[in-house]
């Protein structure tokens, strides 16, 4: 779904801290820094996901998954694999 990795870079992209984004989509804060203090892919109520997900998308992050191709325009950043 998301990885904690992903919700930092987001946030960084949009120039906005953890509080901000606790904000935009309706959770508290302690939420935010859990998933993002999380290993790998974050875990936590599929409707807390939704909301944070949701709440990037209205601000204009496209989440990229694994072996997808982007949908957007314009420039973006991705993790190349290991080498």
């Amino acid at each position: 779904m998301i990885s904690s990795a992903q919700m930092r870079a987001a946030r960084a992209l949009l120039g906005i801290d953890q509080k901000q984004l606790a904000t935009l989509a309706g959770v508290s804060v302690p939420t935010i820094q859990r998933m993002e203090s999380s290993q790998g892919t974050v875990r936590g109520v599929v409707g807390t996901l939704t909301k944070i997900i949701e709440a990037l998308d209205a601000a204009g992050i496209e989440l990229i998954g694994n072996d997808h191709p982007s949908q957007g325009r314009g420039r973006g950043v991705r993790l190349k694999e290991p080498q």
